[in-house]
């Protein structure tokens, strides 16, 4: 008795799609790249399992010079998308680390193929994610791959911490000062001398705040185009490869670099920067000139004389009587006046003064005997320049400005009046024209 015909088995398509990756660019010009041998040995694979139904999918999914650490890759994300839309049934690699070195990353992959029933098949790490020692597998396999990751990355970081304490400098944004060729520091002397500058300058006022203002009305800016602040300016000051050194973790060592910096200045100003900010803030009011010295005076003509005292770190200023000071307190209705209240009231009435036509036009009469080809419309544009620009002069500044305009401020229990020098008004005009207090702004 015959056997009935075996019924053939039917086998089911299985769509494959071969995902490649590199991590550097280099040798991607080549006619057969690295790119091209993982795909070959895919679709080699991928034949060998034709009876299987296997069959390939003509897309090409392919990431040249993409490292493997991120999920970011154009190549990935369409391999995913068709994914998602039903078109592929298995991922071929030629190795496990081509998907991701990354396991938390992996398992967000294997997350996808789950939920759209696909497998995922190395071709030299021959394992199926279906079942659960694939799955162990892939786990070990990708620990492995990560712990490689991390340890080239703890090279990289032992090989930048040696190369520092050769004094090499290891890429990265140059300092103000230095540019870089050959991967090596080189000073820029054109920007080199605005680091000497600031270094110097900060030695004689010992403020940051004063000093960026000053930086600013000079025009000076970082390599970028942006402001420098104060912030920036205390960065530059504690940078150590100004004096030719290069710091690692904190460490410092002799750098391949020229310094621009001597060391007696940087020690100088680090003995600055070492004291109290709110100490040096209050010294450097304690030097700023008293705007009114010799022209401010009471009801009974006596001048008003500067002064000040401290209660802790605080400084206080003020004008006090001579009457006061010769015959005690109680000699003067007036006796003594803080000394920021009554500059402001009289720096007010300045710059109401330079926004007046009437006391513009008189200037222009004072100037223009002193200065030909000079309209009054330029007189009246050159003292209205100065309102905006008041608040960036510095103080001795301001007080030579006080004193060029007024003569004489007599301050009583029923307010103070301010007596102008109108030939002071005229010089003024002509130093705005000039540009010379734009200069020192």
């Amino acid at each position: 008795m015959t056997k009935p015909p075996e019924k053939s088995k039917v086998v089911r398509k299985l769509r494959c799609a071969v995902y490649t990756r590199k991590s550097s660019e280099e040798g991607l010009e080549q006619e057969f790249n690295s790119l091209h041998a993982q795909r070959e040995a895919c679709e080699a694979y991928i034949a060998s399992q034709r009876s299987e139904g296997w069959v390939l999918v003509r897309d090409q999914y392919d990431d040249g010079g993409i490292s493997g650490g991120t999920l970011e890759r154009p190549g990935l994300k369409r391999l995913l998308e068709d994914i998602e839309d039903g078109l592929v049934d298995v991922v071929v690699v030629y190795k496990i680390d081509r998907l991701s070195r990354s396991l938390a990353d992996f398992a967000k992959l294997v997350e996808v193929f789950d939920r759209n029933g696909v497998t995922f098949v190395s071709v030299t790490q021959s394992f199926n994610t279906t079942t659960s020692m694939g799955r162990l597998t892939l786990n070990i396999l990708l620990s492995f791959a990560q712990f490689e990751r991390e340890v080239t990355a703890e090279r990289i970081r032992d090989k930048v911490a040696a190369s520092r304490k050769k004094g090499m400098w290891m890429g990265g944004v140059p300092p103000y000062g230095y540019r870089v060729e050959n991967r090596k520091l080189l000073v820029d002397e054109e920007a080199a001398a605005h680091v000497r500058w600031i270094f110097a300058h900060f030695l004689e006022i010992g403020s940051g705040t004063e000093l960026a203002r000053e930086i600013t009305k000079r025009g000076i800016r970082t390599p970028r185009g942006n402001r420098i602040d104060k912030k920036y300016i205390y960065r530059m000051l504690s940078n150590r490869a100004y004096i030719g050194e290069a710091v690692h973790k904190g460490d410092s060592y002799p750098g391949e670099h020229d310094a621009i910096i001597d060391s007696e200045t940087w020690d100088r100003v680090h003995a600055i920067l070492q004291e109290s900010p709110r100490k040096r803030a209050a010294r450097t009011r304690a030097e700023t000139p008293a705007l009114l010295k010799g022209l401010l005076f009471g009801p009974d003509g006596a001048a008003f004389s500067p002064t000040h005292t401290r209660k802790g770190d605080r400084l206080y200023r003020y004008y006090v009587s001579q009457t006061v000071l010769k015959h005690g307190a109680g000699s003067c209705p007036v006796g003594r006046v803080p000394a920021g209240e009554i500059e402001a009231a009289v720096i007010d009435q300045l710059r109401v003064v330079f926004r007046q036509p009437e006391i513009v036009a008189g200037t222009w009469k004072a100037a223009r005997a002193h200065a030909d080809g000079v309209s009054e419309a330029d007189a009246r544009a050159a003292l209205q320049q100065l309102d905006p620009l008041w608040d960036e002069l510095f103080p001795a500044e301001q007080a030579r400005i006080v004193t060029l305009l007024v003569e004489r401020v007599d301050i009583g229990t029923g307010g103070l009046n301010v007596r102008l020098r109108i030939d002071g008004l005229g010089g003024l005009a002509r130093e705005m024209l000039s540009g010379s207090i734009g200069a020192a702004a």
